[in-house]
């Protein structure tokens, strides 16, 4: 197995997070590398390129907030146009050059003798003072096992793994999922295909789409002044934080939010049958909200039947319900999300008592400090980790307000030869029930819907339930006194390998 050496950090994953984490290590002069299991940067939106993929954050708010992007050619961007970015900033920012492409971690064990991180890749072997990851909960998809998949006779594809060299024109397409995929998917593929059945367990509440092309001299406006640009961001950033926030953390203020999709719904859906079936019977917010203008008349097309019924088992070239009515198929899509509560990467690092992360979250519940720390794990951070999660705004303000943190704690394992930082289990403990105690009363808790915000235990943990800004002044200061410290013995850094 090839030795890739030691390293101050090793990050995790090269996406939003990884890019960002490599930038700030960079600017305060700590060696560091990145491991990514793509051949290419971007995370999800590298890996996510199904027909009409976009974001459903506002263009100007995903972005880093010190590289705004004044050349967005829509108010919601398109993932082509995310993913040229992401590489613009790694490129401009030197990143790719520390960037290991096509390395998976397959392992990380915490030595507590030698006070680091053991990594193992497909590529070979390295170690870490410190690891980073940012592995992404939106990345490994929920594949759900139908009775008769294996033998199916005609194409399968998950949203996350679309195969973009086939082609849906004509053919007899299934879709199952009503979620942020499907909705986008659907009315591309309803376009081409002879027949198209989606098949919907849950209706989603569909919201009017706001988006709209930037204009030219927009364009030419924010590259001239970028204070300008800055200032739209910033009253983007208020408008989802002051309007709509409160609105989800209370759960009784979501009329004007009920009335603004059903008077859609109605708009966009005559027959009062086909309206009933695609009406939620759930609050708005307990499902991340859906915007958009084209999924509803897609569905109300005459080549697409909506399908309330459970799916019993593939046969052949059909798909069965639960009524026993069979319909043929020439490919089904999977628009099934991802596993997040119950993500399979954290079985892959170890940490001091020999438990993986998996292990201790299958216990209990997803969680940790502040979203990056756990208990037991030391020099251990996760960027997106547990509760770190919205449902009103960028996840990308929340990875940049952990940057800080995590620099923070790298510098004072440097500069003071701390060889091991380990949060205290109280002060994880404390938080998690202030972070529980806070959701209570949310809409993402009393919504009355099933979501992939709630694990097996019916425990939210993914939702940040406040203001987003505190939890950015939270994680200004590196608190280290939350945190057990081991100093090293030899008073001098380990030999560093720079590549």
């Amino acid at each position: 197995m090839t030795n890739l050496g030691h390293h101050r950090v090793v990050i995790i994953g090269a996406g939003f997070g990884g890019i960002g984490a490599s930038i700030r290590l960079a600017e305060a002069g700590i060696e560091h590398v990145i491991v990514e299991k793509a051949d290419e940067v971007g995370g999800t939106w590298w890996a996510n390129r199904y027909p009409g993929c976009r974001c459903d954050v506002p263009s100007h708010l995903y972005s880093f907030s010190f590289a705004l992007n004044p050349d967005w050619s829509d108010t919601y961007s398109l993932q082509p146009e995310i993913h040229r970015y992401l590489r613009k900033v790694a490129d401009d920012y030197g990143v790719t050059q520390r960037v290991h492409l096509g390395t998976e971690v397959t392992a990380a064990r915490w030595d507590d003798e030698a006070k680091r991180w053991l990594i193992e890749t497909n590529a070979g072997s390295m170690s870490a003072g410190a690891l980073i990851s940012a592995h992404g909960f939106l990345s490994e998809p929920a594949i759900p096992h139908f009775a008769g998949i294996e033998s199916f006779t005609g194409q399968v594809m998950h949203s996350a793994q679309w195969d973009p060299s086939y082609d849906v024109n004509g053919k007899r397409v299934g879709v199952i999922g009503t979620g942020a995929s499907a909705v986008q998917i659907v009315p591309l593929v309803q376009k081409e295909a002879k027949q198209l059945y989606v098949f919907q367990r849950t209706p989603a509440w569909i919201l009017p789409h706001r988006g709209r092309p930037i204009r030219a001299w927009e364009r030419a406006l924010y590259r001239r002044v970028p204070a300008i640009q800055r200032l739209v961001r910033q009253l983007v950033y208020l408008r989802n934080e002051l309007l709509i926030l409160p609105a989800l953390l209370h759960g009784k203020r979501l009329d004007l939010i009920r009335k603004m999709a059903l008077d859609h719904l109605e708009a966009q859906i005559p027959d009062p049958e086909l309206r009933a079936k695609l009406t939620p019977t759930f609050a708005p917010g307990c499902k991340r909200l859906t915007p958009t203008n084209d999924y509803l008349p897609a569905l109300a097309a005459p080549n697409t039947e909506l399908v309330t019924d459970g799916i019993n088992e593939l046969r052949g070239d059909e798909i069965v319900t639960t009524d026993g009515v069979a319909r043929q198929l020439d490919v089904l899509i999977l628009a099934t999300g991802f596993r997040v509560t119950d993500n399979t990467f954290p079985a892959r690092i170890v940490g001091r008592a020999g438990r993986t992360l998996r292990e201790v979250w299958d216990d209990d519940s997803m969680g940790g400090y502040n979203g990056t720390t756990f208990a037991g794990f030391p020099n251990l951070f996760m960027l997106a980790g547990p509760n770190t999660g919205i449902g009103h705004t960028s996840l990308v303000y929340m990875i940049e307000a952990q940057l800080p943190y995590i620099v923070g704690a790298i510098k004072h394992l440097q500069d003071n030869h701390v060889a091991a930082l380990d949060v205290r289990p109280d002060v994880q403990a404390a938080y998690n029930e202030m972070i529980q105690r806070k959701l209570r009363l949310s809409v993402w808790n009393t919504g009355g819907c099933s979501s992939w915000y709630l694990d097996k235990l019916g425990r939210n943990s993914t939702i940040w339930p406040d203001y987003t800004f505190n939890f950015a002044k939270r994680l200004k200061r590196f608190d280290v006194e939350s945190y057990y410290q081991e100093v090293s013995p030899t008073q001098a850094p380990a030999q560093l390998v720079y590549g």
